[in-house]
C-alpha cells in the first residue's frame, strides 16, 4: 500500500477487534453471524478487512519493534494498538516514511533502537555497518539502489562502501562510501568524517562537501566552519570517552548521556580541566576516579541523582 488507507481509524479499530477475536479461537455461530453482518454493512468495512488480512500476513516477515508488538505484545490492549497503527500505516510501507518526514511517529517505533547506556551494532543488508550510541534510534531503508537512514535521535556511526543518504532533523547527508559519525542535537546536526567525503545540505540551504578527518555542525540557518576531528570523535564506538583538556562541566554532560537519572556539576568546579580515556561501561568507576584526580567530591543523593562539587 502506497497511500493513505480509504477507511477511518474507527473502522480500523473494529477490524482489529474482529481479527483478535478470531485469533483467540473459533467464533461461535452467533459471533460468526455478527462478524458477517459487520462485514456486509459497508464497503469501507470490506476494504479494512481485506487490508488487515494482508497486513497480518506480512507481519511475519517484518523485524521492526512495531511488528513484534503486534504479534507478541503481552497484553491485548498493546497488541490492539500496534495492529491498529500498522493497519493505518500499511505495515511499514512508504506511508510510515512519509509520517517520519513530519515527525508524526515516535522514536519508540523506530526500526532500530539502543537504550540509555548501551550501544548497538547492526549489519545492513548491503554489507554496510550501522552502530547506534546510547539513547539512539534510526529507521533504515535499503531497497535496491535506495539506501536511506533516518536518524531520529542520538548518534550513529555508519561504515559503508555504497552510496548512502542520512536524513536528520536539520538536513540531508549523501556519500558514495565513507565512515562517518552523525549526532542529532535538539537544534543542530554534528557530522564527523573519518574516511571518504560527505555532501551535506541543510534544509533550505546549499550543499557543502565535508572532507575526511574533518567535522562540523549545521542547522537550518547555515553550516559551521569545518575543524579537525577532536579526540573524542567516534570513541564511543570503542566503548570509550576521551577527554583532552575538557571542561569538567562538559565532561559530565557527556558522561550523563550514558546514565539514567541526573548527573550535575557544581558551577564552582565546572571549569576544571580533565584529560584521559575512560570506559563508558562503568560510569560509577569514572566518578570514583574524578575524586582521585581532581579536587572534587561526588555526592550521591540517590543512584539517579548525583552531584560533583568542590572538595573544599
Amino acid at each position: 500500500m502506497n497511500g493513505t488507507p480509504d477507511f477511518s481509524p474507527q473502522v480500523a479499530e473494529q477490524a482489529v477487534q474482529w481479527l483478535m477475536k478470531m485469533q483467540q479461537g473459533p467464533l461461535s455461530p452467533r459471533q460468526q453471524n455478527a462478524w458477517q453482518q459487520w462485514l456486509d454493512a459497508h464497503s469501507e468495512h470490506q476494504r479494512a478487512w481485506e487490508h488487515i488480512q494482508r497486513v497480518n500476513q506480512r507481519l511475519r516477515g517484518l523485524s521492526s519493534p512495531l511488528a513484534h508488538a503486534a504479534l507478541n505484545a503481552p497484553t491485548s490492549s498493546s497488541r490492539r494498538q500496534a495492529l491498529k497503527l500498522l493497519l493505518i500505516l500499511g505495515a511499514g510501507s512508504a506511508v510510515t516514511w512519509g509520517m517520519r518526514e513530519h515527525n508524526l511517529l515516535p522514536p519508540l517505533l523506530a526500526d532500530y533502537r539502543s537504550p540509555i547506556g548501551q550501544r548497538r551494532k547492526i549489519a545492513l543488508a548491503d554489507g554496510s555497518q550501522l552502530q547506534l550510541n546510547t539513547a539512539s534510534s534510526a529507521d533504515v531503508q535499503v531497497e535496491g539502489q535506495q539506501r536511506l537512514i533516518r536518524l531520529l535521535e542520538g548518534e550513529m556511526l555508519l561504515t559503508t562502501s555504497k552510496a548512502f543518504q542520512v536524513r536528520t532533523a536539520q538536513g540531508l547527508l549523501k556519500t558514495e562510501g565513507a565512515r562517518l559519525n552523525v549526532r542529532q542535537f535538539a537544534d543542530r546536526t554534528q557530522v564527523a568524517v573519518f574516511e571518504g567525503r560527505v555532501e551535506l545540505t541543510p534544509d533550505g540551504g546549499s550543499p557543502w562537501v565535508l572532507q575526511s578527518a574533518r567535522q562540523l555542525s549545521f542547522d537550518a540557518r547555515g553550516i559551521g566552519n569545518p575543524v579537525p576531528l577532536d579526540a573524542n570523535s567516534g570513541a564511543w564506538a570503542d566503548g570509550m570517552l576521551v577527554a583532552a583538556h575538557m571542561r569538567l562541566g562538559d565532561f559530565l554532560e557527556e558522561l550523563g548521556r550514558y546514565r539514567r537519572g541526573q548527573l550535575n556539576c557544581d558551577a564552582k568546579v565546572a571549569d576544571l580541566l580533565i584529560s584521559g580515556t575512560y570506559p563508558l561501561d562503568d560510569s560509577e568507576r569514572i566518578l570514583d576516579l574524578l575524586e582521585i584526580s581532581l579536587p572534587v567530591k561526588v555526592k550521591r543523593f540517590t543512584r539517579y541523582w548525583v552531584t560533583v562539587e568542590s572538595r573544599a
